[in-house]
């Protein structure tokens, strides 16, 4: 019969009758007829709802690609269709994309990158010897000579020499041992395991992160997963994003009443705020780390993106070791690098190292097996990694073309940088603090008690209203300032200045007619 019923759910034609001398028509209408007087049973119970699922992932947020960012992806899906809108495009400003606004790829990254991926290239005269002998040494590397096989779980080891070589030649000779480099699935892929291998406890003795606001959201989310307990220290906006120890001790101790601080993070330069520490700061930061047992984790991603000239990127490890052996043999540091930012922008290879310095012996084996689950991260990005930290040297034949991109790139942006600082504090309502690196703007916005209320009644918070608006009367793609965290009683957005110079003054200007229309109409 449970063939008879089959054969009626698949409609099939009937056939020569069988030997019993039926039908196949016949015995379907049977089988219907049984099946019609069974009960019919209710539908199970789905295993996976919202009520069953762990608390620790619905508890997740990641602004950055958040509700407005849907909400562009609606928009977008409505101009395709004809349906009218105040503009013609969706102008995605909220995430650091570099090649998606429209940043041409470096152009010896890519040689090196398609001589990897096909070897064959290797004889072309296309190509230039300089690219050509990264290429061989990296693929002499790989298992098979070739990008598509596994590598070990740290990484590939010629590529973890280049990076200690980078580091070290980064930090004016500081060393850099390739045991202590770990490639990752860009930078975010190393924070999140290093957090995942700190965090233990229960109750009081849970671990505690603490963490800047603003802050990059990956924190935030990394800390929700794995149930830590996030402690907030603030950034100084009057003091352009200052960090202040002062601060850091208050939300220490503040934290010490319902859990157990034991983690340090820092953004330097700043993401979402552009500041860059100087040195001072950062001795400070070791010292408070060192004082009070902390593990410090140094995200500096955004390091070859420094625009003031008062300013100058320093490395932690470069200062811990700096400030002698008391500090260099006993802080713990994780420090996270990216293909993804700086002058390259690749953020699809998904490219990047955490060098890990005093780690415990034993510890440093659990970290491997940890690693060691998830096999390797993409061989392509630890390549990308490599050319980033082994790039063309004076007397090599790309060098000049490089350098003249690298310089492009980076003086454009720090145009950019100027250009928006500028213009947004043009602006009534609106103030922004000095984009001394990174890639994003993060201004104060002023919002009137009328529109307070309006955001109350549509239950958003009143930057995600304001910004939800700019998104329908605009087009433009921003991220609401409380998505990144900021003090009570303020209101921010995060913008990158990665679109280019036309474009972007076309953003700020209708960011600037915008912001005047909201204050009059909540006004």
């Amino acid at each position: 019969m449970q063939r008879a019923a089959a054969l009626v759910r698949r409609g099939c034609c009937p056939r020569p009758p069988g030997p019993w001398g039926r039908s196949q028509s016949s015995a379907a209408a049977e089988a219907s007829a049984v099946l019609k007087v069974r009960p019919e049973r209710s539908r199970r119970e789905r295993i996976l709802t919202l009520e069953s699922m762990n608390p620790q992932v619905k508890a997740v947020e990641y602004a950055v690609r958040g509700p407005i960012v849907l909400k562009a992806g609606e928009i977008e899906l409505e101009l395709q269709r004809g349906i009218k809108k105040p503009f013609t495009e969706v102008i995605r400003a909220n995430i650091g994309d570099a090649h998606a606004m429209g940043q041409q790829p470096i152009t010896f990254l890519r040689q090196v990158m398609a001589l990897c991926t096909y070897p064959n290239l290797l004889d072309s005269p296309s190509f230039p010897e300089d690219a050509k002998k990264r290429a061989r040494r990296i693929l002499q590397a790989c298992g098979g000579n070739s990008l598509g096989s596994y590598s070990a779980s740290q990484g590939v080891n010629c590529i973890r020499e280049d990076v200690a070589a980078y580091i070290t030649r980064r930090d004016g000779g500081v060393p850099a041992d390739p045991d202590n480099i770990y490639l990752t699935t860009g930078a975010s892929d190393g924070i999140s395991t290093i957090l995942k291998i700190l965090v233990s406890g229960g109750g009081k003795s849970r671990t505690g992160v603490m963490i800047p606001i603003p802050q990059y959201p990956l924190y935030s989310a990394v800390i929700s997963e794995l149930d830590a307990i996030q402690v907030n220290y603030y950034l100084d906006e009057d003091n352009c994003w200052a960090l202040n120890v002062n601060e850091l001790r208050r939300a220490l101790w503040e934290a010490k009443e319902h859990c157990n601080p034991k983690v340090l993070c820092i953004i330097n330069p700043g993401n979402p705020t552009g500041q860059v520490q100087n040195r001072k700061c950062i001795e400070d930061v070791i010292h408070f780390a060192w004082e009070e047992k902390l593990f410090l984790l140094a995200d500096e991603v955004y390091q070859d993106n420094v625009y003031s000239p008062d300013c100058k990127f320093q490395s932690f490890k470069k200062v811990l070791y700096e400030m002698g052996p008391e500090y260099s043999s006993n802080v713990e540091l994780a420090s996270f690098h990216s293909t993804s930012k700086g002058y390259m922008g690749e953020c699809g290879y998904r490219g990047g190292y955490m060098e890990v310095i005093n780690l415990h012996p034993e510890i440093k084996g659990q970290l491997v097996k940890l690693l060691s689950v998830r096999l390797c991260p993409p061989v392509s990005g630890q390549a990308a990694m490599d050319i980033v930290v082994n790039p063309p040297v004076p007397g090599e034949e790309s060098f000049e073309q490089f350098s003249r991109e690298k310089e492009s790139v980076l003086g454009n942006l720090a145009k950019k940088a100027k250009l928006t600082e500028d213009m947004f504090n043009q602006v009534p309502g609106i103030h922004c603090n000095p984009l001394q690196g990174a890639m994003y703007a993060f201004p104060r916005i002023f919002i009137p008690a009328k529109a307070l209320e309006a955001a109350q009644a549509h239950k958003m918070a009143p930057d995600m209203f304001y910004c939800m608006k700019l998104l329908e009367e605009t087009g433009i793609c921003v991220v609401p300032g409380s998505g990144f965290g900021q003090k009570e009683g303020t209101h921010h957005f995060r913008m990158t200045i990665l679109p280019p110079v036309e474009k972007l003054k076309t953003v700020l200007q209708k960011v600037k007619d915008f912001h005047i229309k909201f204050l009059e109409k909540y006004a």
